[in-house]
């Protein structure tokens, strides 16, 4: 059982930091398989806030009998009256939680794709992104420890560090990094395998810090839609859909991705035709959370990576926009410390990072010896 002190202090960071709940605020409270002691905490701050706490529990056991079965239609419903409601609430806590990161695996790929496109994108890319405070977190267990291949305890130390790290010097830190970024036409990735380049010139960079992901540590932007050419190769295993993929390895030609392989290539595909925004990028993301340094199978841990990007094929978020939209939105993760073999990203013909750590003087400050 996690101790009542650190529940107590997860749920200050969401509530008062991530969300900034204030007086009459409408919360929406996601629970999925988690512990409902650190729910219990959360309602307690909300009120304390003078805001009004909407809990919804959720199980993804249950989750996948109604997506097995559900038609077009009954997702339109769901998505309708749930969205009804998500539209009168100023913020969002999403809670994620379970033994089994494959719960979903065996569900139809037609109808994980009408999930997606019918309600997820409705309820959550439409309405709960664009117009509410939010922030989603996963929540320790068991299983996630397994995934980690360490023991429940040493795990939960491991969480509650990187969970509850100082996310305002974070933020101060991450500024230099934003205005580089928004300066920025030119952009190269080099690793093994990889060799990507496009631009990101007039869209503007984004940081995270706690307000939107917990654990957070991320610095994104997005490419202009149709400048990505070239090809990169993930070396971060990654859960999508209820399905394990490794050894992905993409090849883009003006933005679009015309090759896609990995160990399961023929669903892998069937994902990037959910719709046509499926083969374009979306997102562009520096990794810096000191505390995460290896992938655990958890996308929210391993997108923060210190060291790592993430290149996301599918949907753009509004505060980075590139116009590309879709159902999907597949952050996938290339790690270039050293031990992942290392890797030099660049920025307009200067090199900004090597093997994983900032080498300009004014972003040393995003090292982790100098986020810790």
């Amino acid at each position: 059982m996690i101790s009542d002190e650190r529940q107590k202090k997860l749920a200050n960071v969401l509530v008062d930091f991530s969300i900034g709940c204030k007086e009459g605020d409408k919360v929406w409270i996601d629970g999925i398989g988690c512990d409902y002691q650190l729910i219990g905490h959360i309602i307690r701050e909300v009120y304390a806030h003078g805001g009004m706490p909407f809990v919804n529990i959720l199980d993804n056991k249950i989750t996948r009998e109604i997506v097995k079965g559900a038609s077009d239609e009954m997702l339109k419903t769901w998505a309708k009256r749930d969205g009804d409601f998500m539209s009168q609430c100023q913020c969002y806590i999403g809670i994620r939680g379970g033994d089994n990161s494959y719960e979903l695996s065996d569900i139809p790929a037609d109808r994980m794709q009408a999930y997606g496109k019918y309600y997820t994108k409705e309820v959550h890319h439409n309405i709960r992104v664009c117009k509410t405070r939010w922030v989603v977190l996963r929540y320790p267990t068991q299983g996630m420890a397994q995934l980690a291949s360490m023991s429940t305890e040493a795990f939960e130390d491991y969480y509650f560090n990187v969970c509850t790290l100082d996310y305002r010097k974070m933020a101060n830190a991450m500024n230099p990094l934003v205005k580089l970024m928004e300066k920025t036409d030119k952009v190269r990735i080099v690793a093994k395998d990889t060799d990507l380049s496009f631009s990101i010139k007039g869209i503007p960079a984004v940081k995270c810090s706690g307000y939107c992901n917990i654990p957070d540590g991320e610095v994104y932007t997005a490419p202009v839609r149709d400048s990505v050419n070239g090809v990169i190769h993930y070396n971060i295993p990654t859960v999508f859909g209820g399905n394990k993929y490794e050894d992905i390895r993409l090849v883009f030609k003006n933005g679009k991705i015309i090759e896609a392989t990995s160990n399961n290539t023929e669903q892998m595909n069937k994902v990037f035709d959910t719709d046509e925004g499926s083969r374009y990028v979306g997102e562009f993301s520096f990794g810096v959370n000191p505390y995460i340094t290896k992938g655990i199978g958890d996308i929210l841990f391993d997108e923060k990576i210190s060291g790592s990007i993430h290149f996301t094929p599918g949907s753009c978020y509004e505060e980075a926009w590139n116009g590309n939209e879709s159902a999907i939105h597949w952050d996938l993760v290339l790690c270039q410390r050293p031990e992942y073999g290392g890797g030099e990203i660049w920025m307009d013909d200067v090199l900004v990072r090597k093997d994983g750590r900032f080498v300009l003087p004014e972003l040393d400050c995003l090292n982790p010896e100098n986020l810790m």
